[in-house]
């Protein structure tokens, strides 16, 4: 068993922790898990969402395609705030949402009944959330806000606008009609498929991810779900957005301190896979003509892209406002590879075969370290939650069986042995000096729930737990006032259940 180098403190946390990373992917990790393996949307308990309907306001429907996950915090707000202060600057120039709209009418952009619908939205907003307070204003502002930053950065261009007001007639409809919601939860609006979250202060978002997740569960369930598959995909390839040359789905809102509009390769990959399977069930090749624009995003590097070149290939990073620092999520890239690979077998495009060869060097050149030889790692240094460690186990047994890779086959094994391995223990001190506070330090092999207990002879002296992630730690304690020798018993429960128990002796001195 290999321990990892960690210092006796909690390990610095990441840009962006797999709590953070589910709030805005959560819904498609899960149901990718059902569609690449894990089991079937068929199978799955179907999930929660709000659904605003014209006259009977939010309903409460199930959804078989969209599979159950568990909701956990949006980026905190000072992430968000940061975000602000650094935009704000932008906004001192004469560039904000009609001058830009003008703008484009000007230079036969967008057609004067164009002009007019989109004049007529921002309008619309702007006189409701003069009518709203509390949450319902501030979460329809932030939406105007965001507008407003993407116009004042010469950003609101013409293929982005149908997206960028369709979400804000979305969060004026919602909030002056529908209730209050939790965060992360997901809604819809009536006679449309497109899937959208919330994420508190920025209000509903397209989830661009989810939604393709939704298509592709409907194209490949069964033909009596052809028909919702390509109603879907209708709503959602009119949305794309021309970035820098390149057909992208785009996200909208401040996420970790990345600025709208950014896109990811996840999403990106999920949207080919979608159109490679409606292909695959409706026959209409109309959906890999879309694909083949779509796939020179891989080609292009940060922020206009997602791909970022290493001596051995390229890493498809999570968002394009990542320069690719080294500290990618392992998951999302084995997910944008499985998507790649299932457009390149499809379309029998070559480009899409070479993006996915480069893409699977490097991910196979990355994988060892993202193995602590106990539990699977979320990016380097942090540990994955039981879901995203089944989940990548689940992308890791698909990629085995797509390409014969040992490293895939292999690491996927160790990962599935994994979750039946008890935490391995050892205690790291031998001596204390009596009369005075100490620590008693320890390694554990995995994330988990460790207690300690220190007895003299059969007297409990002192006794806490705590969760710590792999590595060297330690429990401070109270002075021990007798010299002789103590007992010291760890005890540790990872995250699949699994238990271990180990003592030792540690001798106090005067």
């Amino acid at each position: 068993m290999r321990f990892g180098a960690m210092t006796p403190c909690e390990p610095k946390p990441s840009r962006l922790s797999p709590l953070t990373h589910r709030a805005l992917f959560g819904l498609a990790a899960v149901a990718a898990a059902a569609f690449w393996g894990l089991g079937s949307p068929a199978d799955s308990q179907a999930a929660r969402v709000l659904v605003l309907e014209p006259d009977a306001g939010a309903v409460v429907t199930n959804d078989q395609f969209l599979p159950v996950f568990t909701p956990t915090p949006a980026p905190s707000t000072s992430v968000i705030a940061s975000a602000s202060r650094a935009d704000r600057s932008f906004h001192v120039r004469n560039r904000n949402v009609r001058t830009e709209l003008a703008r484009l009418r000007r230079i036969d952009a967008i057609s004067i009944a164009a002009y007019q619908s989109y004049l007529r939205s921002f309008n619309a907003a702007l006189r409701a959330v003069k009518r709203l307070n509390g949450a319902r204003a501030a979460e329809l502002e932030a939406v105007i806000e965001n507008l407003h930053s993407i116009a004042a950065r010469g950003l609101l261009t013409p293929s982005r606008l149908p997206v960028l007001f369709l979400t804000l007639d979305r969060n004026r409809q919602w909030w002056t009609r529908g209730p209050l919601l939790a965060a992360d939860q997901r809604v819809q609006f009536a006679g449309s498929g497109l899937v959208w979250e919330y994420y508190p202060g920025q209000g509903i978002e397209l989830q661009e991810l989810g939604s393709f997740s939704s298509a592709d569960a409907r194209c490949t369930a069964r033909p009596s779900q052809n028909a919702a598959c390509a109603d879907l995909l209708s709503e959602l390839i009119p949305l794309a957005a021309n970035r820098g040359g390149r057909l992208a789905w785009e996200y909208y809102f401040e996420f970790d301190g990345g600025l709208p509009p950014w896109t990811s390769a996840m999403s990106q990959g999920t949207a080919l896979q979608a159109l490679a399977d409606a292909y695959r069930a409706l026959g209409d090749a109309s959906y890999l003509a879309i694909g083949n624009r779509a796939l020179a995003l891989f080609s292009a590097s940060p922020p206009w892209g997602v791909a970022v070149r290493t001596s051995v290939g390229a890493r498809y990073v999570q968002y394009t406002f990542d320069q690719g620092r080294g500290d990618e999520v392992i998951n999302a890239f084995l997910q944008s590879l499985i998507g790649l690979d299932d457009y390149a077998q499809t379309s029998k495009n070559p480009l899409a075969a070479q993006l996915f060869a480069s893409g699977n060097a490097e991910a196979q050149a990355e994988l060892p370290q993202f193995d602590t030889g106990a539990w699977s790692l979320y990016q380097p240094g942090i540990e994955d939650d039981l879901s995203y460690h089944e989940l990548v186990t689940g992308f890791l047994q698909q990629l085995c069986a797509m390409t014969n890779a040992t490293i895939y086959c292999t690491t996927a094994t160790h990962f599935q042995q994994y979750l039946k391995t008890p935490p391995a223990l050892r205690v790291l001190t031998t001596r204390l000096k009596a009369h005075r506070p100490s620590t008693i330090s320890f390694a554990v092999s995995k994330i988990s729930r460790v207690g300690i207990t220190v007895l003299r002879g059969a007297n409990t002296l002192f006794l806490t737990s705590a969760s710590f992630p792999y590595g060297r730690h330690a429990f401070a304690i109270p002075a021990l006032l007798t010299a002789g020798i103590y007992t010291v018993r760890l005890d540790a429960t990872d995250l699949a259940g699994n238990y271990n128990q180990i003592q030792a002796n540690v001798r106090v001195t005067r």
